[in-house]
């Protein structure tokens, strides 16, 4: 029963000509696979979408303060009726507004009418009513007469003017017709 081993060396296998392993070349970095490239714009759109949101917010928080601020001027004269602190808010408030709306223009020093014809060049209302005129005029001179100096102008013409220039859309002007020229 036990069958004697035939030829040992025959259970040996003999060498069979095969080739060696062969290794994949090493993945490298570059192309990237598309998954990476979804990664990489989806990350620049969330970081675009932040900015836009964030200068939105911006803007209308801006325009919250603004309003806030003139109802706050127009309280305070409907309570004092002192024409004088009127006129000398609301002339500080434009002067402020103006340098917030466009940062990047030589604005701080405009005086006179370079400052009256800047309002109204800057003003994207249609209103009638100039700040070049006897109502815009009041402004120039207001913030340098002493307290409770008597003043004689239409107070409500004079907020209505103001209030339609800062709560106008403004968008910045190209930076040639921004420009006013000192005389």
């Amino acid at each position: 029963m036990n069958e004697p081993a035939a030829n040992p060396e025959a259970s040996i296998p003999q060498a069979l000509d095969l080739r060696d392993i062969h290794l994949p070349e090493p993945i490298t970095w570059w192309p990237i696979a598309p998954g990476w490239w979804a990664v990489i714009a989806s990350l620049f759109l969330v970081v675009i979408v932040f900015f836009i949101i964030k200068k939105i917010h911006a803007n209308r928080q801006l325009k919250r303060d603004i309003k806030s601020e003139l109802e706050t001027i127009k309280q305070q004269f409907q309570q004092i009726q002192d024409q004088s602190q009127l006129a000398k808010s609301l002339s500080i408030l434009l002067r402020r507004a103006s340098i917030t709306y466009y940062p990047k223009t030589d604005i701080a020093g405009l005086t006179g009418n370079d400052w009256l014809a800047y309002l109204d060049k800057t003003n994207s209302t249609s209103s009638r009513v100039k700040f070049q005129s006897d109502i815009g005029n009041i402004l120039l001179s207001a913030p340098y007469l002493p307290d409770n100096s008597e003043m004689d102008f239409d107070a409500k013409a004079l907020v209505s003017l103001c209030e339609s220039w800062l709560l106008s859309p403004h968008k910045a002007l190209h930076k040639k017709t921004m420009r006013v020229q000192a005389s």
